[in-house]
């Protein structure tokens, strides 16, 4: 494995906020694994070679127990506080990450990996299999949630950091989050899953379908071989994010956002234009997010999502995933999030009273919907500042 620095970034900002205290630098980076370090997949398969691809914000103490690991969702990526290096646009969780914020450069070394089969660096379906010299399509093997964290696991191990103070994310994050702490307890001090769950469930995993058959029934899929014939099917992978974006928000955030408005006209068109000013956003978002993700990607992750079932793993019995932790856990979820909706996240919060676990639970009320953790937030700010400032001071780290 080599560490490569790649480009230095500085953070964006707030508008009005002092740039001067606001700035610190990001450092991004690509972990490579040989032959020598075979990454072991659920599904039987030995993955070698891959990368990892990830980020870091703050200073390493001395003993490297000042360590907070960030495990993005289903279409983040590795840039939590740094321009993204595709759309320019600023960290996708700046409200959470940076001076003085709830998880503070300042005091902690923060990490943020792009997760396995992803496709910002990461080694996933869009890169080259070296037994063929093609890109792997679906070749590659399909992963899971735990293959994630395993991969995650193996990086730190090249760090040389045995354990993390904090784990912390949302949806996707949240169950890497969750499955971090069963499988290393040992290495986790505390954990923070947001707006998650134990288990995908059958909704879920129905929207899930609807966007990969999207994908798939567009020609230039080609069966998963697009790459190789220079192709994309931008189109349904741009329906399947159209279709998964509604998900994220709620019914209120969509009225107050959009209404029935129209879109730069006065009366309706009596065709299929964008009239609404929702169907302008949705296509926008659809087409906007195909220049920085791959299609095969978005199956493979979504896939991995739908295989997530932690009490599955022991006995079906989610509290034994949990069984004997030290682990400090505080569980976040939001009112209007239907896509993972509290009573998800109150089924980990009993599981972890079950093992006798030492977890706190905090329901956020507001409108925004499942896209709420990624929001200004700021009960959400305050509850998990104050967990993460409380397990410092557990942690003997200075204040």
């Amino acid at each position: 494995m080599s560490e490569r620095p790649e480009r230095q970034a500085d953070r964006r900002p707030p508008q009005g906020a002092d740039s001067d205290a606001m700035r610190f630098n990001a450092v991004s980076a690509v972990a490579h694994f040989g032959p020598e370090a075979p990454l072991a997949l659920d599904s039987g398969v030995l993955l070698t070679p891959f990368q990892i691809a990830y980020e870091t914000y703050g200073t390493l103490n001395a003993d490297k127990s000042n360590v907070v690991l960030i495990c993005h969702a289903l279409t983040g990526d590795q840039y939590a506080a740094s321009p993204h290096p595709v759309t320019g646009k600023a960290g996708w969780w700046l409200t959470m990450v940076g001076p003085g914020l709830p998880i503070d450069t300042d005091r902690y070394f923060v990490i943020c990996q792009n997760v396995l089969g992803s496709c910002m660096g990461t080694t996933g379906p869009k890169d080259i299999d070296p037994a063929t010299g093609k890109a792997y399509g679906l070749s590659f093997p399909v992963i899971t949630i735990a293959d994630m964290v395993r991969a995650q696991a193996m990086l730190l191990d090249r760090l040389g950091i045995d354990d993390l103070f904090c784990v912390i994310g949302g949806s996707m994050g949240g169950m890497q989050t969750l499955q971090w702490a069963a499988a290393y307890p040992h290495r986790v001090f505390a954990a923070i899953p947001i707006a998650t769950a134990a288990r995908h469930s059958a909704q879920n995993i129905a929207f899930h379908e609807v966007g990969r058959q999207a994908i798939m029934a567009d020609p230039d899929w080609q069966s998963g071989t697009y790459l190789n014939d220079a192709k994309n099917p931008a189109k349904g992978l741009a329906v399947a994010r159209m279709a998964a974006h509604i998900t994220y928000l709620s019914e209120a955030a969509l009225h107050r956002k959009f209404g029935r408005n129209l879109q730069n006209r006065e009366k309706i068109t009596y065709g299929f234009d964008a009239d609404f000013q929702i169907e302008s956003y949705l296509r926008h978002q659809g087409m906007s997010f195909v220049d920085r993700f791959d299609a095969n990607s978005y199956l493979y992750i979504t896939r991995a999502m739908d295989y997530f079932d932690l009490a599955a793993d022991y006995g079906g019995v989610l509290a034994n995933a949990f069984k004997g932790t030290t682990t400090r856990f505080c569980v976040a979820s939001f009112t209007s999030d239907w896509l993972f909706p509290t009573s998800g996240n109150r089924q980990i919060v009993h599981a972890l009273n079950a093992a006798a676990a030492n977890v706190s639970f905090v329901e956020i009320d507001t409108d925004k919907g499942h896209d709420a953790f990624l929001l200004d937030e700021p009960e959400m700010f305050s509850t998990l500042g104050g967990f993460i400032g409380s397990a410092a001071k557990r942690r003997g780290l200075p204040a």
